[in-house]
């Protein structure tokens, strides 16, 4: 068996790179003369096709106080324009056999709808129209408002780790609205009207502030001709492009933040620190964090998981999670979850034993050279979806990379080495830049527990959500 695995691996070694390659050699793009950009990715496996639209608008672009304006609009467009009426637009999606949904994210919003390849023209026809034709009536404004607010009693009030990370990301960002949820904050979405939605409409959705990707069994020629007859003819608007945020001053003090809830059935320990995005043309930090990442938390063989979970079992799960595609700084975050017996006190002291002594000991070669592999794979596994292909460049162009940072960034990932990984881990591990936070149930047993600071060499659940979907 083990024989049979380095026959395999060394195998996959040669072959995944001219099968990414190949793939490349599919990528079509061209900008029409509003200034929307356009991918096309060829794949003729299977007769169906992705449409994706993405808008370079999400949440931390809103103006203050319309928190939620984002996701509220994303529901609003599925209405009804000028020419559809509400509903409409999902149900001929359905009468053509296909699906249609859309997400809303810090950066971007994005509408997609996946159909047989001979029904793409329709879905052009009607993704272009809601671009410029949206019919927002009051009725609808209040029903969607009930709608996004029934989601967020689900998902946040409704769950204390989502009230607990949300009170997490808004101390991490001291001034960027990173800090503020997608989803909104509920006084705020309680006051959302028809103005507001229709300002963030008019502000921000224009062709050239827009990506169309088309995944699937199509050729480049052919979208080309399609999509200049349908959103071709929608003029562009100059001011749609202009993102000028908030950013973030110096941070000088570590934060620390206890959340107390009687529904909590496992405490847990969580530290954000700021950390810096994947860039156009230097994507090695990001890749270095992404490996890090890995590293620390990405499953059972990992530093975290077999020091705190198989040897000194003080915890019952570990993970590490960073978010490398954003427009400004992202986050890297750790969780320990402690075992019975064991108070966040200590999970938290023998997390920063752990990754003290990850810091001065350095890379695992073996460790290090297995995840680059599985990263690989996973990477060539994701070229047999279409859906995937189109979201993994729609959301890098929203956010400011290039179809060349997509297709160079694998090999920036096989190209990390242990000084790298370590010289990343010393830079985002600053207690200056960083918030760490208890989740626990019974308020009595947190102010006891919570005096330490973060230590300088360390630093789920899951990573908290980084997309709004309807």
């Amino acid at each position: 068996m083990l024989r049979l695995a380095t026959a395999i691996a060394a195998l996959g070694a040669c072959a995944l790179p001219a099968a990414a390659q190949s793939v490349d050699d599919q990528v079509t793009t061209f900008t029409l003369d509003n200034g929307m950009e356009v991918v096309v990715i060829e794949n003729h496996r299977a007769p169906v096709v992705t449409q994706m639209v993405w808008y370079r608008a999400g949440s931390a672009d809103e103006e203050r106080g319309t928190s939620g304006v984002a996701h509220f609009l994303e529901h609003l467009l599925f209405k009804g324009t000028e020419t559809l009426e509400p509903g409409e637009f999902s149900r001929v999606v359905a009468a053509n056999g296909g699906t249609d949904n859309a997400f809303t994210s810090f950066d971007y919003t994005a509408y997609f709808q996946r159909v047989a390849a001979d029904r793409l023209d329709t879905m052009m026809e009607m993704e272009a129209d809601r671009m410029v034709n949206l019919r927002l009536r009051p009725e609808d404004i209040e029903t969607e408002r009930n709608v996004i607010l029934e989601e967020r009693n689900q998902r946040v009030e409704n769950e204390p780790g989502a009230l607990f990370q949300e009170q997490m990301q808004a101390a991490l960002y001291l001034n960027h609205p990173y800090g503020t949820p997608i989803i909104g904050w509920k006084h705020e979405m309680e006051a959302l009207d028809l103005e507001a939605a229709q300002a963030y409409y008019d502000t921000h959705y224009a062709p050239n502030n827009a990506i169309l990707v088309v995944s699937g069994d199509v050729t480049a020629d052919a979208v080309r001709e399609m999509a200049q007859e349908h959103y071709g003819a929608i003029p562009s608007d100059p001011d749609a492009t202009d993102r000028a945020r908030p950013q973030e001053p110096p941070q000088r003090a570590a934060r620390r933040l206890t959340y107390s809830d009687p529904r909590v059935a496992q405490p847990y320990v969580l530290r954000n620190y700021l950390a810096p995005e994947r860039d156009p043309g230097e994507q090695e930090r990001a890749a270095a964090l992404v490996i890090l990442a890995e590293i620390l938390g990405g499953g059972q063989t990992s530093v975290l998981s077999r020091e705190l979970q198989f040897e000194s079992q003080a915890a019952v799960y570990t993970s590490a999670f960073y978010n490398a595609t954003s427009v400004d700084d992202s986050s890297f975050g750790l969780v320990v979850v402690p075992a019975e017996g064991v108070s966040l006190r200590a999970a938290e002291d023998a997390l920063d034993r752990v990754l003290r002594e990850f810091v001065e000991e350095g890379v695992d070669p073996e460790q290090l050279e297995r995840i680059k592999f599985q990263l690989k794979a996973q990477q060539i596994y994701e070229l047999d979806n279409s859906d995937g292909l189109a979201r993994r460049y729609g959301a890098a162009l929203a956010t400011g990379l290039t179809v060349e940072d997509v297709q160079a960034w694998p090999d920036v990932l096989q190209a990390v080495t242990e000084d790298d990984i370590i010289e990343a881990a010393r830079a985002v591990f600053d207690p200056a830049k960083s918030v760490t936070g208890w989740l626990t149930g019974t308020a009595g047993d947190a102010p006891a527990e919570a005096e330490a600071e973060p230590a300088a060499a360390s630093e789920g659940t899951e990573a908290p959500s980084e997309e709004i979907t309807q």
